[in-house]
């Protein structure tokens, strides 16, 4: 046999498509498929790549006399996003990073009357929020 051709069926059995195609047949029907059948495959599902997911969880459930198949998948978006999509993901990153800076904010404000309040010092005499002593109670007892 000449090593072109010895080469060519090699290099199908290497693709990435097929690999993942072959991972997921039963081990005794990955050696009956021939190089022309497997070029066939590929072609036939086009783009659609395997494995391409973090998250990939694939199954059936019997009920009855029926099977149902289920697919959960999850991974980072590839295509391009549309005018819209890119609007409204924007526009959760700003709601995201106003809620991280009002929440950072608060906690800072917070831990510093709480260390106000462990030195004794007050900024307004007679006058507490009554935080400093609950989390003395809670806390520090």
């Amino acid at each position: 046999m000449d090593n072109s051709v010895s080469g060519q069926r090699n290099s199908i059995r290497q693709d990435p498509f097929v690999k993942g195609l072959m991972a997921r047949l039963p081990e005794a029907e990955r050696d009956s498929f021939s190089d022309n059948q497997l070029l066939a495959l590929k072609v036939a599902m086009g783009a659609r790549q395997w494995g391409r997911h973090i998250f990939d969880q694939r199954g059936t459930i019997g009920f009855w006399r029926w099977r149902y198949y289920y697919v959960f998948i999850g991974g980072r978006e590839r295509r391009e996003l549309s005018r819209r999509q890119k609007e409204m993901a924007r526009q959760a990153q700003v709601i995201f990073l106003a809620l991280f800076f009002t929440f950072s904010t608060l906690l800072g404000l917070l831990i510093l009357y709480l260390i106000k309040s462990a030195l004794g010092i007050n900024l307004i005499p007679g006058f507490s929020l009554g935080i400093w002593g609950w989390f003395k109670g809670e806390f520090l007892n």
